[in-house]
């Protein structure tokens, strides 16, 4: 079999799976073990598209039991140059009504032993996360909102909490009074590792 090819890759939902033109399935291994899911090739608007669903094919993987380091590396390895992770979150804010998108800048990190780095030794390497999101993918996510009449929210603070538990009242009225946009559970490190991969 040729090595898949992709440069647009995405990590989501099962759903995503009825959008991929001429599907095709490769089953990969990484330095870091297996994907969640074998990875999805496909075509979606004539561009070659990666996919593979965060929590596993059957959904059956908690956020704080992610391998996203695999996920990464395989994606990676395949060519892929330009990750698109939406996912599912909480508003902390009364003007982030339910169906709005947040096109988020900034994320908080409140998880705690997730591996999120490819660098643990002996190669020591310091990357910036003062910018963790792309700013062209987050440009043209904008773009796609406002074309297609969503309403969109052009910047956003995510906080990532550990899961599976949501935060708590205490919790959540803590995030909401530091401004910060909204919460979920597959942000970090997943951004993060992204990054380090550039």
């Amino acid at each position: 079999m040729s090595n898949p090819a992709a440069e647009i890759g995405v990590f989501g939902g099962s759903g995503f799976y009825e959008l991929l033109d001429n599907p095709r399935e490769y089953r990969m291994n990484t330095p870091y073990g297996k994907p969640s899911s074998p990875v999805m090739i496909g075509e979606i608007g004539g561009r070659t598209v990666a996919f593979l669903p965060r929590h596993g094919k059957d959904h059956s993987l908690p956020p704080h039991m992610i391998n996203y380091r695999a996920n990464l590396w395989a994606m990676k390895e395949i060519g892929v140059s330009r990750i698109i992770g939406p996912n599912a979150c909480g508003s902390l804010q009364k003007d982030v009504e339910p169906g709005h998108f947040v096109i988020c800048d900034q994320f908080v990190d409140r998880t705690c032993g997730r591996k999120d780095t490819f660098f643990d030794g002996p190669i020591t390497t310091h990357v910036s996360s003062a910018d963790p999101y792309c700013p062209d993918m987050r440009k043209i996510a904008v773009e796609s909102c406002n074309e297609l009449g969503i309403t969109v929210h052009a910047t956003g603070t995510v906080v990532v909490i550990q899961g599976p538990r949501f935060s708590t009242r205490a919790e959540s009225k803590w995030f909401a009074s530091q401004g910060w946009e909204v919460i979920n559970m597959t942000q970090y490190p997943e951004c993060y590792l992204a990054r380090e991969l550039e």
